[in-house]
């Protein structure tokens, strides 16, 4: 039985199977309608979401399977004191899979652990979305046609941003891909993650403060929003919210085949006005999203 934890759960060669299931999903969706029929999945969200909740649901539902779970912790037996393990138990008797988010670091690993069906980690605190991983490098493999040689700024909140940092893991095991880390100084990605990943797999980096003088070069820019949740004190968030504003002045200078990317939700860190440019993408990884977690559905309970 497998679970997705992490994105290096998955290695290389099976990540390129699920997006060239996802891709022959897009083009033949009547093919793969029954393909979960009499399959349920649970989605245990013990944080807020609306995106990867929703999309779970609406690609188990469209390969004909059903759905139960909850959206908010305080809807389970969970604000009562029940553990997370006696809530997997229960759970993996009514599912054939689970899908969940939680806000502290390490509980799908946790929940693997006594769950009879396969879990897939829908984010866990600020450290693992791979789920999302794996919608961004689909929608980067639609759109650039290759998962290797380019160069992606990420711009925002780099220390807290768990997509950011799943899908930097992702990249370390592509070729030719340089990494340029847009953020403030108190928002700069984790000396574990450069040291663990960038440094170990030689990946070519530079840190800077500077959206405008980083972005000539990009290929792929990846939004973040600066996340209140993860802030412990109020007044810093206040201070640094607003610190990178995407608008159409800031993408005079970039590349015209330029892709910006978003895991979503916005707050203001894109302006509205950039829906209109043909390099935005982040509508289109919201589709992707869907196609993608329909093939891990569907390989995660074939390996069942």
């Amino acid at each position: 039985m497998r679970n997705l934890l992490a994105i290096t759960d998955f290695s290389v060669k099976e990540i390129d199977e699920l997006i060239s299931v996802a891709l022959d999903i897009e083009k033949h969706p009547k093919k793969y309608q029954e393909k979960c029929k009499h399959k349920k999945l649970a989605t245990l969200f013990f944080e807020p979401s609306t995106r990867t909740r929703l999309s779970f649901e609406s690609a188990m539902l469209s390969l004909g399977g059903s759905v139960l779970g909850f959206s908010d912790a305080n809807s389970s037996s969970s604000s009562k004191g029940e553990s997370l393990s006696d809530t997997i138990r229960v759970v993996s008797c009514y599912s054939d899979i689970i899908a969940m988010r939680h806000p502290k670091e390490g509980a799908p690993l946790v929940a693997s652990k006594v769950s009879s069906v396969p879990i897939i980690n829908a984010g866990d605190g600020g450290h693992n979305h791979p789920t999302q991983t794996l919608t961004d490098l689909l929608t980067i493999k639609k759109e650039k046609g290759r998962l290797d040689n380019f160069t992606i700024g990420f711009c925002g909140d780099l220390k807290f941003g768990r997509t950011v940092h799943s899908l930097i893991q992702a990249l370390s095991r592509y070729t030719g891909i340089k990494i340029v880390l847009i953020s403030p100084e108190e928002l700069k990605l984790p000396d574990y993650v450069k040291k663990d990943v960038l440094e170990k797999n030689n990946m070519e980096y530079v840190e800077t403060e500077s959206l405008e003088k980083a972005m000539p070069e990009l290929d792929i820019l990846y939004m973040t929003r600066v996340q209140q949740e993860r802030f412990f004190n109020e007044q810093d968030y206040l201070r640094l919210r607003d610190s990178y504003i995407l608008d159409v002045e800031k993408l005079k200078n970039a590349k015209k085949d330029l892709n910006i990317l978003h895991p979503l939700p916005r707050v203001n860190e894109i302006s509205v006005e950039v829906d209109q440019d043909s390099r935005a993408c982040y509508f289109k990884q919201v589709e992707n999203g869907r196609l993608i977690r329909m093939a891990l559905i569907l390989k995660m309970l074939e390996d069942k």
